[in-house]
């Protein structure tokens, strides 16, 4: 017999938008070798705005427009920026379910992840988008935009 369904819970692909933007270049880059047109630490990573319809992976606190979904040999890219997605949690990034979100950094570094508003920083503010809805997981938290 089947499972129930309704012991499945998902909130995959809810109310999905998407939209084509420039890759910036240095933090987003094509390469025809790899699925997807980038490099697998890159795909599903939190993408701002960097300048008129350019995205970048997220710095701290950015203001996340989305998650980069797909790098194309023409130099443009896929970005889901509505619904409810999965986006990676930084480096000992607090993430508290109800939360809006701003850009983070994860190991080393490294570009594209998320973490909570930080509420006591004015201009964290202006930025913080989506909300966390769960971060059992901090490497697939998911997030409502």
């Amino acid at each position: 017999m089947p499972s129930d369904p309704r012991n499945v819970v998902s909130f995959e692909s809810i109310d999905a938008a998407y939209a084509t933007f420039i890759p910036d270049g240095t933090s987003i880059v094509y390469d025809g070798t790899q699925i997807d047109g980038a490099a697998v630490a890159i795909i599903g990573q939190a993408v701002s705005l960097s300048a008129g319809s350019t995205v970048q992976l997220t710095n701290d606190g950015d203001g996340v427009s989305g998650k980069l979904i797909l790098v194309e040999s023409d130099l443009k890219c896929n970005v889901q920026f509505e619904g409810f997605m999965r986006l990676p949690g930084g480096l000992a990034a607090a993430l508290t379910v109800g939360k809006r979100i701003v850009g983070a950094t994860g190991a080393s570094a490294a570009r594209g992840f998320i973490r909570e508003v930080n509420t006591a920083t004015a201009a964290e503010l202006g930025r913080m988008a989506g909300r966390i809805i769960d971060a059992t997981d901090a490497t697939n938290v998911i997030v409502d935009f």
